[in-house]
């Protein structure tokens, strides 16, 4: 059963929408080279907003299936970095062996808010719609 819109969907695609047009500022605006954890939750983050751009264009009840690999996955790396900005997970067993380092704190607002943060709150918000819009669509199926 094909349904109509849906309100999750929607902000799952304005929250990926403002997390990579965000880490495009930073990157081509601001000049912040990306690290290669940022690097990899990107691959997982832009495909994202093109996935929830055709799910409210042509809706599809299986976006959850489509999307919810991509999210985990970049969520896991999201986890990963911010837990070695924390500093709990020690420095020298990170793949950022070359380049800029993972641990680089490019912004630091509120003094916790850095841009690794930025991205787990993108992936978490992303996840929590994606859990809250699937548990609706399982009530409309019975």
């Amino acid at each position: 059963m094909v349904g109509k819109f849906d309100l999750t969907i929607f902000l799952s695609f304005i929250v990926a929408s403002i997390a990579t047009l965000g880490s495009l500022f930073f990157s081509e605006i601001m000049n912040f080279i990306p690290c290669v954890m940022c690097w990899y939750q990107r691959i997982f983050m832009y495909p994202l907003v093109i996935i929830f751009l055709i799910a409210l264009l042509y809706p599809d009840d299986n976006v959850f299936k489509y999307s919810i690999g991509l999210v985990l996955i970049g969520w896991g790396f999201s986890i990963y970095h911010n837990l070695l900005m924390w500093g709990i997970i020690p420095e020298n067993i990170v793949p950022c062996t070359n380049g800029v380092p993972c641990s680089t704190r490019y912004i630091d607002w509120f003094g916790f808010i850095s841009i690794p943060f930025l991205s787990l709150i993108a992936y978490s918000l992303i996840l929590i719609l994606l859990c809250i819009g699937k548990k609706k669509l399982l009530k409309k199926q019975k």
